[in-house]
C-alpha cells in the first residue's frame, strides 16, 4: 500500500514510502478524552445540553459518559491549564450524529436560549452534512450533524453538488440530491 500526502490543492498524492498491507480497519469513531478546567461545569454541560449519562468516574478524577451502549463516547479529564490553546496544533472539533433537522432546528434554538456559543450552522459542503459546530465551557468546539453522505463502492458525490449554506434555514430549504 502506498501512504499518501494531501497538499495544499487537496489532490492526493503518491508518497516515496511503500509499507505492507495494514491489518487495520476502523468501524467507527471510539472516544474522545479532553482536559478541562472545572469538571462539574463541563459534566453539567455534557449531561444537560447534549443529553449524555455518566458510566464511570475513575480514582483519578475522571468521569466517562455515553451516548449509545458504547460504555463512553466522551471522557473528560481534570486539567491545571484546560483552556482550549489559541495557538500550536489542536484537535478543531468532534463531531456527534443526531436523528434529524428538526434536532438541528430545536438545538440551535436550546443553544441560543443557553447561551451557548455556536461557531457555524448550515452545510459546509464535502460530506454534505448539516450542522452545528459549539463551543463547551472550556472553548472546546463539538458538532452535532444530520445526514452525512454514504461512500459505497467508492462513488463520491461531485462537489457541483455540495450547496454550502451559512445558515441552517437555507440549507434545509436547499437539499442535496438523494443520489448522484
Amino acid at each position: 500500500m502506498t501512504i499518501h500526502s494531501v497538499p495544499k490543492t487537496g489532490e492526493p498524492q503518491a508518497s516515496a514510502r511503500t509499507y505492507a498491507e495494514s491489518p487495520i480497519q476502523c468501524r467507527k469513531f471510539g472516544h474522545y478524552v479532553y482536559e478541562v478546567s472545572d469538571i462539574q461545569r463541563t459534566l453539567t454541560f455534557w449531561l444537560e445540553v447534549m443529553n449524555f449519562k455518566v458510566s464511570d468516574w475513575n480514582e483519578k478524577g475522571m468521569v466517562f459518559l455515553r451516548c449509545n451502549a458504547d460504555h463512553h463516547g466522551i471522557g473528560l479529564k481534570p486539567g491545571k491549564h484546560a483552556k482550549r490553546a489559541v495557538d500550536g496544533n489542536q484537535v478543531e472539533h468532534l463531531a456527534f450524529e443526531v436523528d434529524s433537522m428538526d434536532v438541528l432546528f430545536k438545538a440551535r434554538d436550546y443553544f441560543h436560549k443557553h447561551n451557548i456559543p455556536i461557531v457555524f450552522e448550515g452545510r459546509k459542503g464535502a460530506g454534505c452534512n448539516t450542522s452545528i459546530n459549539f463551543l463547551d465551557p472550556d472553548g472546546y468546539q463539538f458538532e452535532i450533524y444530520w445526514r452525512m453522505d454514504q461512500v459505497i463502492d467508492d462513488n463520491l458525490r461531485p462537489a457541483s453538488q455540495f450547496r454550502p449554506f451559512p445558515n441552517l434555514d437555507d440549507a434545509a430549504a436547499n437539499p442535496v440530491p438523494e443520489t448522484w
